[in-house]
């Protein structure tokens, strides 16, 4: 189906469609008004025609859409301000980044929406990305884990709400595979189902560069391969054990602001986890 494989272990399958029976529903969907959550961030839950509004408002008139689900760090934001020269050397007067992170279910072992969204503000605050021409907005879809196939409902979502520009990584909405040491899917799929996929034919697709610690520079950097030993790879997954453990990643790698608000993350987990212990003893 869907992601390939039925081994146990996915975590969209495990949380929603396999506690779901033996009967899922689908078709088209009526909806009155806008949903709420309130939680303090439907502000930034912005409908495609509200999106295509406020382009309109800053007379964007290239718009290249980034998704993500994890904090942003310097090398995102490396690849994102690079994005925009490359445009304005095309020709595009005023391209917009609408930095559009992905708000609905994600992996128990993934950063919060709450968190990551208080990150991204210190990350314009801080000014490593620009507030004039950048747009944050929730896009509220859950995370499947779907690999090419998801990738084309997240591509397609950002046409609809103004995008003509798509960054698009190595792997896209994957993971590991639940039960084998290897990916889920091959990592180049997703850019080449984009390339074909009916229905995107005015989206240009951005080739993600990769970006990675220069040890030398002391900064993010795009990678060499002339002189790998010299850049260090901070996976996700290590960045979240740096913050987890208060150890600080290298000086370049994540603005002391946006840092500070996942250290204090993992500090409020790690007092919430002792607590119950403290009281049974």
């Amino acid at each position: 189906g869907t992601r390939g494989t039925t081994a146990p272990g996915l975590p969209y399958v495990e949380e929603f469609i396999a506690p779901a029976g033996n009967w899922l529903l689908g078709g088209d969907l009526e909806v009155l008004k806008p949903i709420k959550y309130n939680d303090g961030l439907d502000h930034y839950r912005l409908s495609p025609k509200q999106l295509r509004k406020e382009f309109d408002r800053r007379q964007a008139d290239a718009v290249f859409a980034f998704q993500l689900r994890n904090p942003v760090h310097n090398g995102h934001a490396l690849l994102m301000n690079d994005t925009r020269r490359r445009l304005l050397e095309m020709g595009y007067k005023n391209p917009i980044l609408l930095l559009h992170p992905l708000g609905g279910f994600t992996k128990a072992d993934d950063v919060p929406l709450d968190v990551r969204m208080e990150q991204h503000s210190k990350v314009l605050e801080d000014g490593v990305l620009d507030p004039e021409t950048t747009i944050v907005a929730v896009f509220p879809s859950p995370m499947h884990y779907a690999g090419p196939t998801e990738v084309q409902w997240h591509a397609k979502a950002r046409v609809n709400a103004g995008a003509n520009f798509y960054i698009v990584g190595r792997d896209p909405a994957g993971m590991g595979h639940p039960t084998e040491k290897r990916d889920l899917y091959d990592p180049d799929h997703g850019k080449k189902v984009l390339s074909m996929a009916p229905g995107l034919e005015k989206l240009n697709i951005l080739p993600f560069r990769v970006a990675a610690y220069d040890t030398v520079a002391k900064k993010m950097a795009f990678f060499d391969p002339s002189r790998s030993k010299d850049f260090l790879f901070i996976s996700g997954t290590k960045m979240r054990t740096y913050a987890r453990t208060g150890e600080n990643p290298p000086d370049g790698f994540m603005c002391p602001g946006g840092w500070e608000v996942l250290v204090k993350h993992y500090e409020r987990l790690q007092a919430e986890e002792a607590t119950p212990a403290a009281v049974s003893a």
